[in-house]
């Protein structure tokens, strides 16, 4: 039997596709052909959000990694990122099926997250190198979305709250929304971008000191990749003396390192900022203690115009 925390168990058994099928018992089946299929012993999963991800063995002592996708747009857009890097940057994907949207993929090791690494320069540092190595022209066919179609949530709102109690204070949102739509229209470089690439979805390894894993796959300027990394780990920010200035060093740091104007850096950590605590406006609990600390932060990005 495949151990599963409850609160997964209840999440995969509402979970199901656009035909109808589904919940707990298509997993099950996908983790047992799996096994058949590539010869695993599959090994007590890791802490699960919202897919099945555990480490497994295969026939030949191999050290693996098996995802299975509950139903959603995850497992085309992942596959299909995983394939363009070619473990270039990121971890390698050895093999995937279809049907059951299970992959199977490279376990790093030590695959200690980079949000372990104490000194907040050197882990910018290594996560530049990273964001360096796994940015891709976009192929003339693809699955991924744009950043606009992500960015659509920030007008949506805008207008929400024109007439209702708005989650984040009108000022912030509305230089959002100008700097999202600024941004996006004045892009030159496409690439292929991770689009969740923060602290704790980069690993270390052993063919290369860090790389990326849990790749969402969205088009956009190489900029826009920053703001998760921006938006993370963000008690080191105020537990400084002067929280200002270590955002400020952030947004500096990776203009250098990344070869991206630093307006642009901080204009798209800004407005990601926002539009991810909007996402989360959706969810139980909201307002929780880190989008407190998101808002906080997208407060500091706008005192850092010019």
């Amino acid at each position: 039997m495949f151990m599963m925390p409850d609160n997964f168990t209840y999440r995969a058994s509402q979970s199901c596709d656009a035909t109808g099928n589904g919940g707990i018992e298509r997993l099950y089946a996908a983790l047992k052909n799996s096994e058949a299929r590539w010869n695993l012993t599959i090994e007590q999963p890791f802490n699960l959000s919202f897919n099945y991800v555990a480490p497994a063995r295969r026939a030949d002592g191999t050290a693996v990694v098996i995802k299975v996708c509950l139903p959603s747009d995850e497992f085309a857009l992942q596959h299909a990122a995983l394939r363009i890097c070619n473990g270039h940057g990121m971890v390698r994907l050895l093999d995937y099926h279809e049907e059951d949207e299970t992959m199977l993929l490279e376990r790093l090791e030590p695959g200690v997250m980079l949000s372990t690494v104490e000194d907040d320069e050197e882990a910018f540092s290594q996560a530049a190198a990273v964001m360096r190595q796994i940015r891709h022209p976009v192929p003339a066919q693809h699955p991924f979305p744009t950043i606009q179609d992500w960015g659509r949530a920030l007008a949506t709102a805008r207008a929400s709250y024109a007439q209702n109690s708005s989650p984040i204070p009108s000022k912030l949102l509305d230089e959002a929304c100008v700097l999202f739509a600024e941004l996006a229209a004045s892009q030159t470089e496409l690439v292929v971008l991770h689009g969740d690439l923060h602290q704790e979805n980069i690993l270390s390894a052993e063919r290369a000191p860090w790389l990326a894993i849990d790749p969402k796959g969205v088009i956009g300027e190489p900029a826009y990749e920053t703001g998760s990394l921006l938006r993370n780990e963000l008690q080191r920010v105020f537990d400084a003396p002067q929280p200002l200035r270590v955002m400020a060093r952030r947004v500096d740091q990776l203009a250098a390192e990344l070869d991206c104007k630093r307006e642009r850096i901080r204009g798209w950590a800004l407005s990601q900022a926002v539009l991810s605590v909007l996402w989360d406006a959706k969810e139980p609990g909201f307002p929780t203690a880190f989008d407190r600390q998101i808002i906080a932060a997208a407060e500091l990005l706008a005192q850092l115009k010019g």
